[in-house]
């Protein structure tokens, strides 16, 4: 059966999936990253991962996968297929398209992690039939994708969508990008956890069970998920200032809490619009199968991109168009 691989790269943890026509997951799996053993060893990780997906979906679905989709976060140069800088992984200028290519044998697209997850939330999910929208991943950092007809815009650099490093606390917390008050050192899931265990006391407490003592009408955890969704709030707004989207799509682990983060979180918003127009504001509908079914989105569009290029080199003839690839709803 005809399929892609798709391998979506997170700070501690690997998802991923054979991926049929119309993102049918025929196989789903996940590893560990074990970032903790090196950037060396999360490569490795990736490079072995992919190879036993290969082997899977040729023992199992009769081929190997026609190509390859990878998500993975920090900065990237995907024109170049380079991993440019990860602080979570600690890699730098790692050529991951020339290395997966060498030990898979299929072509490879690469791509980040959120811009990823966003495409196939915009095209699949819940940014579906919306020309303009913003998807904002609240995990362990927090980072979004500007969606426009059907694509994510990566920036002239590869850097659009960095709401995280929006600063909303000037003299703020430090952040290790080098600024202070950014947003993610207040309303990432990371930033909750943080604050909600000190007001505990306990380490291991986080952030899901900071949600759920908001539910449970705690007092210390409304103040500390207040102060999140206050951060947040004024971030976004932000963003709806400059960006204009008429959907804003949140997801990542912070929006596993549901209401208990939406309710607030509207209110927020609709508080501190002035002339903006309030866009909808909606929970990611894909979960965390968004960067695995993006990721074989880009494998597709790979795909279709070489097919167009092979056509045209068999007929000379036709007019000469950019083989940049791009995917469209």
């Amino acid at each position: 059966m005809r399929h892609v691989i798709a391998l979506d790269v997170g700070g501690t943890g690997m998802k991923a999936a054979l991926v049929g026509d119309g993102g049918t997951l025929l196989h789903q799996d996940r590893r560990p990253t074990c970032r903790e053993r090196g950037p060396d060893a999360v490569v490795e990780g990736i490079l072995g991962f992919a190879a036993d997906l290969r082997d899977h979906g040729a023992r199992e679905l009769g081929e190997p996968g026609a190509a390859l989709g990878l998500a993975v976060p920090g900065i990237i140069d995907e024109e170049r297929g380079i991993a440019a800088y990860s602080a979570n992984l600690g890699w730098r200028d790692v050529p991951l398209r020339e290395l997966l290519a060498a030990r898979i044998g299929v072509p490879v697209a690469l791509g980040h992690d959120v811009r990823t997850g966003g495409l196939a939330e915009g095209l699949m999910g819940a940014g579906r039939g919306a020309d303009r929208f913003l998807f904002v991943a609240l995990g362990t950092g927090i980072a979004g994708a500007i969606g426009r007809d059907g694509r994510v815009e990566a920036g002239a650099h590869g850097l659009a969508g960095e709401i995280g490093h929006i600063v909303v606390r000037p003299a703020g917390t430090p952040c290790p990008c080098g600024q202070r008050g950014c947003l993610e050192r207040y309303a990432s899931a990371a930033a909750v956890s943080e604050a909600w265990a000190a007001a505990r006391g306990d380490r291991d407490a986080d952030a899901a069970d900071c949600a759920r003592a908001v539910a449970a009408g705690d007092q210390d955890a409304v103040r500390v998920w207040q102060t999140a969704v206050d951060a947040l709030a004024d971030g976004l707004v932000t963003a709806l200032t400059l960006l204009d989207p008429g959907t804003l799509i949140i997801g990542g682990g912070l929006a596993e809490a549901g209401d208990t983060l939406f309710t607030p979180l509207r209110e927020a918003v609709r508080r501190r619009v002035t002339f903006q127009r309030p866009p909808t504001i909606v929970p990611a509908a894909l979960g965390d199968t968004a960067g695995c079914l993006g990721a074989g989105l880009l494998a597709r569009a790979l795909l279709e991109t070489t097919a167009r290029a092979g056509d045209r080199s068999d007929h000379p003839d036709r007019s000469d168009r950019s083989d940049r690839s791009e995917v469209t709803a």
